[in-house]
């Protein structure tokens, strides 16, 4: 007998033991979820922000289906903000799990007693009382974590917001110059009806580039805001940096005007902020591409767009061939990123960009990422022009 009592006695031991360490271990991932989404100034993946992500991602998309896209843009709007106010419910909500698995291995009978006093404890009701001290050292660490899970929202949801509308306002910005959904030729050719193609190097293109600097930093430190969507349906973050970069590539290859530098920084900063907003959600695409690469534009397409730009009146090179090869040498730098994050995010149909399918589908990497981005960071960045 005395046997069989000391084997129940080690199991229960063993049982608590096992709770207690698999209930930290829960409250240490819930922690440094936390921290990699909302404080940690650079892009980290975290497996409980994707989880809820990709569990609204999922509902949003079984509501949709296959319908039009004016239906998908209505509730795909709602995706990002239900995935943000869910997040911080299942960050409390593993954590009065972990905490419960530590309740019961500081000695509490039931796991019923256990979630109850973590709730307690975690939402500071001050329900259950009379505990021993390390008990109440336990709770008041549960507790001083749910204040501060809250106040990390409170700080979160300003800064992504205003990350968000300095975001916009270049964007709506832009439709009044390439229409909406954003086209490069409209742009070029509304600029040289007013007489006004000199202003796109001097004011239009530096702006854009400090939006790409700002997009690279707040997307990639604030995934969600890859998949707010524009307060216009047919307005799109990704579909407007699509048109800025193919107007800098059709100046620097197709337009007869005199070199502008302009339009090389801004392509460079451009295609440098996609890739690393395309890596931070474990998006593969070739980091140095060649100028003989395929790209998703065609040639007829551009001839269309080049027809277009003489009907106008821009001023254009005389030899095509070589204009489309220096085009398409331009554009292999992000014609990969561009339709990729077009597609991840469901763009709405614009000229070179979400009208057609990424040549290289957004394929994630949960395990092997971080392995794959120290790869990356081997190869220097480079164009190819």
């Amino acid at each position: 007998m005395r046997g069989l009592a000391h084997l129940a006695h080690c199991g229960v031991l063993v049982v608590r033991v096992v709770a207690a360490s698999a209930g930290a271990a829960v409250v240490a991932l819930t922690a440094l979820s936390a921290l990699k989404t909302v404080v940690l100034p650079r892009s980290e993946g975290s497996a409980v922000t994707r989880a809820v992500f990709f569990a609204v991602r999922r509902v949003a998309y079984l509501l949709v289906g296959r319908r039009e896209f004016a239906v998908r843009d209505r509730v795909l709007a709602y995706y990002a903000p239900v995935g943000l106010v869910l997040l911080p419910a299942a960050w409390v909500a593993l954590s009065i799990l972990g905490f419960s698995g530590v309740y019961v291995g500081l000695g509490v009978d039931s796991w019923r007693d256990a979630l109850l006093m973590s709730g307690s404890s975690i939402l500071t009701l001050g329900t259950v009382f009379e505990r021993p001290l390390p008990f109440a050292a336990v709770e008041f660490a549960e507790a001083l974590l749910g204040l501060g899970l809250v106040a990390l929202l409170i700080s979160y949801l300003p800064t992504m917001y205003g990350a968000f509308s300095r975001r916009e306002q270049l964007v709506a910005l832009l439709e009044v110059r390439a229409g909406a959904p954003a086209s490069p030729s409209e742009l070029l050719v509304r600029y040289q009806r007013i007489g006004g193609m000199g202003l796109i190097g001097a004011e239009l293109m530096p702006r854009w580039e400090e939006w790409f600097a700002d997009i690279e930093e707040s997307h990639t430190t604030l995934q969600a805001l890859v998949f707010f969507r524009s307060p216009q349906a047919d307005r799109s973050w990704i579909t407007a940096a699509g048109c800025i970069l193919d107007t800098a590539a059709l100046m620097a290859s197709t337009l007869d005007l005199p070199r502008d530098p302009a339009m090389d920084v801004t392509m460079r900063a451009g295609f440098m902020a996609l890739r690393r907003i395309a890596d931070g959600f474990g998006i593969e695409h070739p980091w140095d591409p060649m100028p003989g690469d395929p790209i998703a534009v065609t040639r007829g397409e551009y001839d269309e767009v080049c027809a277009e730009l003489e009907a106008a009146g821009v001023p254009l090179v005389a030899d095509r061939d070589a204009a489309w090869t220096a085009f398409a040498g331009w554009r292999v730098n992000y014609d990969a990123v561009l339709l990729a994050l077009a597609a991840l995010v469901d763009a709405p149909p614009a000229r070179w960009s979400s009208d057609r399918g990424p040549v290289h589908r957004p394929r994630p990497k949960i395990l092997r990422r971080a392995v794959a981005r120290a790869a990356r960071a081997m190869h220097r960045p480079g164009g190819s022009a």
